[in-house]
């Protein structure tokens, strides 16, 4: 997608378009297993930190990580033989940046209303399902505050942070698009710019910038220029 958009091509053969089906939700889904683990570890670092080096050794997360390759994997290719078992006869214009399963079925020759229902069952059953469960965990976890420091209270609000936000920007814009039927909106488009481009181009920054190493050198270079300009 980011080729043909750098070199302005906005073809793509049929099976270039599955493929990026199948890496777009694999990818997308992996994530999803990643905030989940993530939530997990801070569930554990705040709530048990005593239990913290027995709970999340390396063989538990070892097997978190291939149970969501392994789990994406069946996500996508259930997405991809769900398509690929429809007819495509009719216009060749997909109404959408990349190949995606809403504007895919619309181009398709035949009823895709049980179709449309199998994806939103896949699709749309992951992300609201995943969403409720990591915003309830959190939930958890601000709830077990109460019994911590101020001191404690603000470190592990700092650490809840970030991914609440990135939890919010990815599964609001994911579950409007996979949880509903076959009904386009304009702003479709816009919305899923949220969760495939915006959500990770924030990601690396938003963790970046909770680094206490990253934090020290941007306050050193700050100061740093800060005395250039005195000097001059």
């Amino acid at each position: 997608m980011i080729v043909n958009t750098l070199l302005k091509n906005n073809t793509i053969s049929f099976s270039e378009c599955m493929i990026q089906v199948f890496s777009f939700h694999f990818f997308g889904c992996l994530e999803i297993f990643i905030l989940i683990l993530i939530a997990v570890d801070h569930y554990v670092v705040i709530c048990k930190p005593p239990h913290y080096m027995s709970i999340m050794n390396r063989r538990i997360c070892s097997v978190w990580v291939a149970t969501g390759w392994v789990a994406s994997c069946v996500h996508s290719s259930v997405q991809i033989f769900l398509t690929l078992s429809l007819p495509f006869c009719g216009p060749e214009v997909i109404d959408c940046y990349l190949c995606d399963l809403q504007p895919l079925l619309k181009l398709a020759c035949t009823d895709t209303y049980v179709t449309n229902l199998l994806l939103v069952s896949n699709s749309g059953a992951i992300c609201t399902a995943s969403f409720v469960m990591l915003m309830f965990s959190y939930g958890i976890i601000l709830h077990s505050l109460r019994n911590h420091s101020a001191e404690g209270r603000k470190k592990a609000l700092s650490t809840c942070t970030s991914p609440v936000i990135i939890v919010i920007l990815f599964f609001g814009s994911c579950t409007f698009i996979y949880t509903r039927p076959t009904a386009t909106f304009p702003m479709d488009k816009m919305i899923a710019v949220i969760y495939t481009i915006r959500t990770p181009l924030i990601n690396p920054l938003i963790y970046m910038l909770r680094n206490a190493e990253v934090k020290n050198a941007m306050r050193k270079s700050r100061s740093k220029e800060l005395i250039s300009d005195d000097q001059r």
